[in-house]
């Protein structure tokens, strides 16, 4: 069963969706219709743009959401999904490749989702690290502590087996990256990243986020969509909603969603938009699934 998948945040580079853009008419379409959406010409930054200015939420955001749908939408023969996941900021395309959001609304909501985190990450200066080699307990077990102790660190993606993403304030992600490693963690790498997503520090973005959710018309998708917050499959429009507000500050459980997705028939997962990175994790989640990108 072919499923396809949508990266988050990260995934960005100059030179995404050009191809696209100068060889496919839907695809130059729609890239034009964005530009007008967003009031400025993301094309540009996404096309010639230099690594900093794609890194800035604001940007990275709508151009990560716009390669990866596009990608989607101009396949050959056609979108035809059984099921259809994204990782954190990849769920809007997914609702988009899904039927649940149209592709304008998506890209408002997108924007919508940026610009609420910019401001929330430049409110609290915060960041995230990514933990290698350590048992998702023993990372929850330090995050706890150290956020007993005053300072903000929760567990907040669950990339693979062995890959944690911690988030929280800058003395709180410092602090139990030292624990960590003291713990027997392979690595602890600070990441270059505005803030501290999926924690309590998003807050303020969660907040107006929900506003814009609860302005934008949903609809039923035409296969389930697994989302970030618990790993199961959603068909409802008032719990893919919830979902949806709920994720901004809670962890994205990709490993389990990954496996529930496998354990529903999932073999064949097809990466749409920038880079190979949910293709990694998938085959570190279960080496007998097959996962590439689109041809």
């Amino acid at each position: 069963m072919n499923v396809y998948v949508f990266p988050g945040q990260g995934a960005q580079f100059t030179g995404m969706g050009k191809e696209l853009y100068q060889t496919n008419p839907l695809a130059n379409e729609l890239f034009e219709k964005a530009n007008t959406i967003l009031g400025f010409r993301i094309t540009e930054i996404m096309f010639e743009g230099s690594d900093e200015a794609l890194r800035q939420t604001q940007v990275t955001q709508p151009a990560v959401f716009l390669h990866s749908i596009i990608s989607a939408l101009c396949i050959d023969g056609g979108l035809h999904p059984a099921m259809t996941a994204g990782h954190s900021l990849g769920e809007f395309s997914a609702l988009v490749a899904a039927g649940a959001l149209s592709f304008e609304d998506g890209l408002k909501l997108v924007y919508a989702r940026a610009m609420a985190m910019q401001k929330a990450c430049e409110a609290a200066p915060s960041t995230m690290a990514a933990i290698l080699g350590l048992a998702d307990e023993k990372v929850e077990e330090i995050c706890a502590a150290v956020s007993a102790e005053g300072d903000i660190c929760v567990a907040a993606n669950y990339n693979s087996p062995g890959q944690i993403v911690i988030s929280g304030s800058l003395e709180g992600v410092a602090k139990a990256c030292e624990r960590m490693k003291a713990a027997g963690a392979k690595r602890a790498l600070p990441l270059k990243v505005g803030g501290a997503f999926h924690s309590p520090l998003m807050n303020p973005a969660k907040i107006e986020l929900e506003t814009a959710i609860h302005a934008t018309e949903f609809h039923t998708p035409t296969c389930p969509i697994y989302q970030n917050v618990d790993a199961l499959p959603h068909t409802r429009p008032d719990e893919i909603k919830q979902d949806l507000i709920a994720q901004l500050t809670a962890p994205v459980r990709w490993t389990q969603l990954v496996q529930r997705m496998i354990a529903d028939g999932a073999d064949e997962f097809t990466e749409c938009g920038p880079g190979t990175v949910l293709q990694g994790l998938i085959k570190k989640i279960d080496s007998g699934v097959t996962a590439h990108s689109v041809v």
